[in-house]
């Protein structure tokens, strides 16, 4: 079971399940793009800067083809996450690793703690194989948050 705060962050429309880009920045762009579109960040260039600033200092990729690229900031006054998928894989960090999902978190300066619970929600369902493999054969957004959602 995912914490309520975790799911109340997970609506459809933060979710881009054919990833174009085939740079860190050009995916973490376009996610960020639909955050803008439903109006969750208005300021989306100076998120999608801060987010790479952060990117630059330290690659957020993670084991399996995981990557939480985020940013603390006054940018948002709430959590909001946007979710990619790309299928072929994005290169992230020095060791341009591939990344197929890719969770962005806008993080507001004071919601550490809620940050933090979100991230470790994440990392736990992710850290299983057969829920990224779900993930990835998911066939709608709706389906990509229900399997996200459901226990395995």
């Amino acid at each position: 079971m995912i914490s309520p705060l975790l799911d109340g962050l997970l609506d459809p429309k933060h979710v881009v399940l054919d990833l174009r880009g085939r740079t860190a920045g050009e995916a973490v762009w376009e996610i960020i793009e639909l955050l803008r579109e439903s109006g969750e960040l208005p300021r989306a260039q100076e998120f999608f800067e801060a987010v790479m600033a952060r990117e630059e200092k330290s690659s957020t990729i993670a084991n399996g083809g995981v990557a939480f690229p985020h940013a603390r900031t006054e940018l948002v006054g709430q959590l909001v996450l946007g979710i990619g998928r790309s299928r072929a894989g994005v290169p992230f960090g020095e060791k341009a690793e591939l990344a197929h999902l890719i969770f962005v978190i806008a993080v507001p300066q004071q919601m550490v703690n809620d940050y933090l619970i979100c991230v470790g929600g994440l990392a736990r369902r992710l850290n299983n194989e057969a829920t990224r493999q779900a993930l990835l054969e998911a066939s709608t957004p709706a389906e990509f948050l229900d399997r996200l959602r459901t226990d395995e």
